[in-house]
């Protein structure tokens, strides 16, 4: 039960370091330098915020190294209830985790291509600016990707918090409706484009997540053992 309390806490800390990192590169940065539809605009944001643009992909480097510690946590965690499910819960975030980092190819391809240098110091700007603005799109369809197996993760690891005994229902039953707005910004984004805007401000109810960090943080677990 110590080592369960312990995990417990780590697990927590680390969650919440996530929290602190991820607006800065998921919401902030591309808030700040992407212009949708003006392709050259959003070039010349880059170009000239370039150190914001790539102290961003190193914040996202950060969190998917942090995020493969969690999924060893997490299933270590939730593991007494029941080893299959937590296997699935762990094995969808760690293919979300892998998703993450092939995504972050597509802004190193938009470096690549806004340095005119090398290879690409053969087009014209306007053609570089068009595809720099291509793979920030690859990148957007990327994050609706990995957003599916983030949602499989939180429906079935808020279960087994709600199934543990040792850990609050109510956090369960959260990470369970987040869960389904993961899914429903996913795929009704892809399914319904014309509505994206409205499957990006759901976005905004994956706060309600940050309540599970918080409590492992500070409660941790029950004292009673689990079965």
């Amino acid at each position: 039960m110590n080592t369960l309390k312990t995990t417990a806490r780590i697990t927590g800390l680390l969650m919440l370091v996530l929290v602190a990192l991820a607006p800065f590169s998921m919401l902030y940065v591309p808030a700040t330098l992407i212009v949708p539809g003006d392709a050259v605009t959003t070039a010349n944001n880059i170009v000239s915020s370039a150190s914001m643009f790539r102290l961003a992909m190193a914040s996202d480097a950060v969190i998917f190294l942090v995020e493969i510690a969690l999924c060893a946590l997490v299933y270590t965690l939730v593991r007494p209830v029941n080893k299959t499910l937590a296997l699935i819960a762990v094995f969808a975030r760690l293919a979300m985790t892998i998703i993450q980092g092939l995504n972050l190819l597509n802004h190193f391809v938009v470096v690549l291509l806004l340095s005119g240098s090398g290879s690409v110091a053969a087009l014209a700007p306007p053609q570089l600016q068009a595809l720099a603005s291509l793979f920030l799109g690859a990148h957007e369809a990327g994050v609706l990707i990995w957003g599916m197996f983030f949602g499989l993760h939180l429906l079935v690891l808020g279960y087994l918090v709600y199934r543990s005994g040792y850990l609050p229902r109510i956090v369960g039953g959260m990470l369970v409706f987040v869960g389904v707005v993961y899914f429903v910004q996913s795929f009704g984004t892809i399914l319904m484009p014309d509505a994206k805007a409205v499957f990006t401000a759901m976005g905004s109810l994956g706060f309600l997540e940050i309540a599970f960090p918080v409590w492992l943080l500070i409660k941790g677990v029950k004292a009673q053992a689990p079965d």
